[in-house]
């Protein structure tokens, strides 16, 4: 027997089928099952109420059992394997991520389905502790006050001076995001970074010339 021989032997051994006994799979899936209820669970007290999206919570914990399947499928058949890999070359997948975090919990969801698939639970539970750890330790790290948008309604196309004077003695940042004049009217909206939030808005208001004034939060990025 030569080589070659011995090639074709091994490579057509590759497509016999590795029995799965019912135990692993039961095993592999309860496993699963664990890790996708916890990963819910942090992803429902991490993710931000304004963002937060309860079916996509769910195709979380999905994806991970789904994978773990595909996995296990697998590992019983060559063939098998080839085929998952054709199928899931020409699956699309099109939906926008809203937030960067969904994307970290997507990634963390698929691989602890490969990775419990593959029979390596400890694995598992240790990766999905230490990113449990870095999201809740990251997020409580002290970062830049968040700036804030005053959003001015004026009668007074001149008011802007005297606006931005105002906001100028209470911010230490002040820009004009946008400036709208129509039909002798002015619209205003600044960004501030203020600690003396009513102070602004009540010495604003009493400027003369100026009918609307209101102080917006918001959760967009923070500019240093």
């Amino acid at each position: 027997m030569n080589f070659k021989d011995v090639f074709k032997k091994s490579f057509l051994e590759g497509f016999t089928s590795m029995d799965i006994s019912t135990s692993k799979i039961i095993a592999t899936l309860a496993m699963v099952v664990i890790l996708s209820l916890y990963i819910f669970f942090i992803y429902r007290v991490v993710t931000r109420k304004t963002f937060y999206s309860k079916t996509f919570n769910i195709s979380l914990a999905a994806i991970a059992i789904i994978t773990a399947g595909i996995i296990l499928a697998m590992q019983s058949n060559l063939v098998i394997s080839l085929g998952m890999v054709g199928a899931l070359s020409i699956v699309r997948f099109r939906t926008a991520i809203k937030d960067p975090m969904d994307l970290i919990f997507l990634f963390w969801a698929i691989s602890i389905g490969i990775i419990c698939g593959g029979g390596l639970y400890e694995v598992a539970v240790i990766t999905s502790i230490i990113v449990t750890v870095c999201l809740l330790g990251l997020d409580l790290l002290p970062v830049a006050r968040t700036p804030m948008l005053l959003v001015v309604n004026a009668s007074d196309v001149n008011a802007e001076e005297k606006v931005m004077e105002i906001a100028g003695k209470y911010s230490r940042i002040c820009r004009v995001k946008s400036r709208n004049i129509t039909g002798g009217r002015e619209d205003l909206i600044i960004e501030v970074r203020v600690k003396e939030e009513r102070e602004l808005v009540r010495a604003i208001s009493e400027l003369e010339g100026v009918d609307y004034v209101s102080l917006l939060a918001h959760d967009g990025e923070v500019t240093f």
